[in-house]
């Protein structure tokens, strides 16, 4: 058993304050992945264990980008498997999230993260957890965009899920802001992400999520204000 004690400073498109924590956890090497770009998996980068776990219905017509203003943009395996449990840290025991809120990320070392995963469901993207997978591409992109290699593997990424069935071929790619009033994934890679392929530009807002036919209905009336015992973040 390997024992590390980790601080983080991290946050979910939004700064924090630090979280001091101790993981008990050990790790696996060599794993096989159906990918052809770098992925390390939770047992890599040493997650803890989440608390719960809901299942995500997929395949699902959504993706969502998202940045994470911190932590910094990582740029070899060491320092992104840290910012991976940072963030873990930070969503968990701050948040009272069941775990890190994405399905994955992306660092500027040119590797895919597991979060998540493709089979549960995410803490991402209020009133969008249902209906889509979370990409968070580590770093502050408001001002310049992330590396080449990074983009690539978070295109890769996509492109795997549809591949593997767990996102619709016809999926709609969309950044955080569209889907709730924050600046996240930053100017410089939301303009970015427009040219990718299958980016919408609707919705504009979280308003248009009621128009949404695949948001549930429950959902939508936690957005009209009509049910505030239920909401899909607690996950």
């Amino acid at each position: 058993m390997i024992y590390y004690l980790v601080l983080s400073c991290i946050s979910l498109c939004v700064g924090a304050m630090p979280t001091v924590v101790v993981n008990y956890v050990e790790s696996t090497e060599n794993e096989v992945h159906p990918y052809n770009f770098p992925f390390v998996s939770r047992a890599q980068w040493r997650a803890r264990d989440p608390v719960k776990t809901n299942p995500l219905s997929t395949p699902v017509p959504y993706v969502v980008i998202h940045h994470s203003y911190i932590p910094p943009a990582c740029f070899d395996r060491e320092k992104c498997c840290a910012a991976m449990r940072g963030m873990q840290n930070y969503h968990i025991d701050d948040h009272g999230w069941w775990d890190i809120g994405y399905h994955f990320a992306v660092g500027s070392d040119g590797a895919a993260y597991e979060g998540r995963g493709w089979e549960t469901l995410g803490a991402h993207a209020l009133h969008f957890n249902t209906v889509s997978i979370g990409i968070c591409l580590i770093g502050d992109w408001r001002y310049e965009v992330p590396p080449a290699q990074q983009r690539k593997t978070a295109m890769a990424l996509i492109a795997a899920g549809v591949e593997l069935g767990y996102i619709k071929p016809d999926y709609k790619l969309l950044g955080h802001r569209q889907v709730r009033a924050t600046e996240c994934p930053g100017d410089a890679l939301f303009n970015e992400i427009k040219t990718w392929d299958h980016f919408s530009p609707y919705p504009s807002s979280h308003l248009d999520l009621l128009d949404i036919k695949e948001i549930p209905e429950w959902v939508k009336q936690t957005i009209r204000g009509e049910n505030t015992t239920i909401h899909d973040i607690p996950s």
